[in-house]
């Protein structure tokens, strides 16, 4: 293997290395975000739910 071979090989590893490094850091912030949106989306659904009890008494008392 040339010199000059091995400096290649060299480079596409520490390419790969960092790509890997951000790829670990978008990966955890879209973790966090699916989070985020998983508690959102059971606040709303607590809320819908809220909703249609009360539409549902209303009707009730009419």
């Amino acid at each position: 293997m040339k010199n000059t071979d091995l400096q290649a090989l060299v480079q596409a590893v520490e390419q790969l290395m960092q790509r890997n490094a951000e790829l670990k850091v978008h990966n955890k912030a879209l973790r966090t975000e699916r989070g985020q949106l998983l508690e959102k989306n059971e606040i709303a659904q607590q809320k819908i739910a809220a909703m249609i009890s009360r539409l549902k008494a209303l009707e009730h008392d009419l």
